[in-house]
């Protein structure tokens, strides 16, 4: 085989180099006409961005640099020519002081149908605090937008993400596969209604990892269909706790399966590790669930499963829950209760509890050792398992 002169080594790498650089594509959100000012609508500059980036078959970054970019309720649909668009956000986003304007949206900023999204960085403020004063006053108000929502996507990172003052919920993750969250923040008042801080439901390999969640409702929250979770490293509080559901609302529902609750801090939350679901019949259930290595820290219920949810009394009273609950593993959890009680399980009456394990559990209450009740559990224990198991 003939060799090429050394002349022509250093233009093939030259052509090679220009070449790479050209298969990146790179847009910045002010070249679409964007102001970094926070009163500037930026809405559709953002999404001329997300079109050309859709519409590239070469990977694509589009760069949000520092500065408050105002946005309205904004959707980035797919599906793309492109699976792999990367938000990289060095500023913050922020809703319309009005909150009306994205109140009656489902959501603020959604995506929809995408392959190889990431985002890395950057803050999304959706200043809920008027909307959470009205819903407090009793008025009549917009049900609230949920501030980031991925749905019918995969293969979706969220990366060093801060979420503030949701409307409703911060993150939702729905009919999504393969996601993978880390370093995620989220911020709200302890009295802020509905804010959970992560949502997952029909939704399979998601993982949630390093991440610290303030806010006034579940910290995170496994709603049906969720299969395949991995969380850990979180820290929770204020907040509701972690919970699997509610489930069973519907009579017809997906289960969740295969969720590990792994190396996690809660701190006066009002749960700790929980199992909800509704009153009423359903062919949900809860199977195959971890939690382990957790602390507790002022908990008002540490560890519940609580299986007669009827807020209200209302479509539910005299009823029994349909959803069976089996194989949950509770260990190495240890700290302290804010209730007498610490380990609760109220489970169904048709559909008793089943492989319930606590290893290795330590609660106290007011430096005693806490209580445990139980109603149609059954299950093992090993190791020291403080309150006395009622299994």
């Amino acid at each position: 085989m003939a060799t090429l002169p050394p002349l022509f080594l250093p233009l093939i790498l030259f052509f090679s180099f220009n070449s790479s650089l050209a298969a990146l594509l790179n847009l910045n959100v002010l070249s679409f006409g964007a102001k970094p000012d926070g009163t500037t609508d930026s809405t559709n500059a953002f999404l001329s961005a997300w079109t050309r980036a859709c519409a590239s078959t070469n990977p694509a970054t589009i760069y949000v640099p520092k500065g408050r970019f105002l946005l309205r309720s904004v959707n980035f649909r797919g599906k793309c020519n492109n699976n792999a668009i990367s938000f990289r956000i060095d500023g913050t986003l922020v809703a319309p002081v009005d909150y009306r304007i994205i109140g009656k949206a489902d959501n603020w900023i959604s995506f929809q149908d995408v392959d190889g999204v990431s985002i890395y960085g950057g803050k999304l403020d959706a200043k809920g605090t008027g909307l959470w004063a009205c819903k407090n006053s009793g008025k009549a108000c917009p049900s609230g937008a949920t501030t980031l929502s991925f749905s019918n996507s995969k293969n979706v990172v969220l990366d060093r993400l801060t979420s503030l003052n949701s409307q409703m919920f911060h993150i939702v993750i729905n009919g999504c596969h393969n996601v993978k969250m880390q370093g995620v923040t989220v911020i709200a008042s302890g009295n802020s209604p509905n804010t959970d801080g992560i949502h997952v439901q029909l939704s399979s390999g998601v993982t949630i990892l390093n991440s610290n969640i303030q806010t006034g409702d579940d910290c995170i929250s496994i709603g049906p269909g969720a299969t395949n979770l991995w969380i850990e490293k979180i820290t929770c509080g204020p907040g509701h706790g972690i919970s699997i559901g509610s489930l069973g609302k519907d009579q017809n529902e997906a289960g969740v399966q295969n969720v590990t609750v792994k190396t996690a801090k809660f701190m006066g939350t009002q749960n700790g590790v929980r199992i909800k679901s509704w009153a009423r019949p359903s062919s949900g259930f809860a199977r195959n669930i971890v939690f382990q290595h957790i602390v507790m820290k002022n908990v008002e219920n540490p560890i519940v499963i609580d299986q007669n949810y009827c807020p209200g009394n209302k479509n539910c009273p005299d009823q029994v829950s349909g959803v069976k609950v089996s194989n949950v593993r509770y260990q190495d959890i240890h700290g302290t209760s804010a209730t007498q009680v610490a380990v609760k399980f109220d489970c169904s009456a048709k559909h008793p509890c089943s492989g319930i394990r606590l290893e290795e559990v330590k609660l106290t209450y007011k430096t005693e050792v806490a209580e445990a009740s139980c109603k149609h559990a059954a299950g093992t224990i090993s190791g020291v398992v403080q309150p006395t198991s009622c299994l």
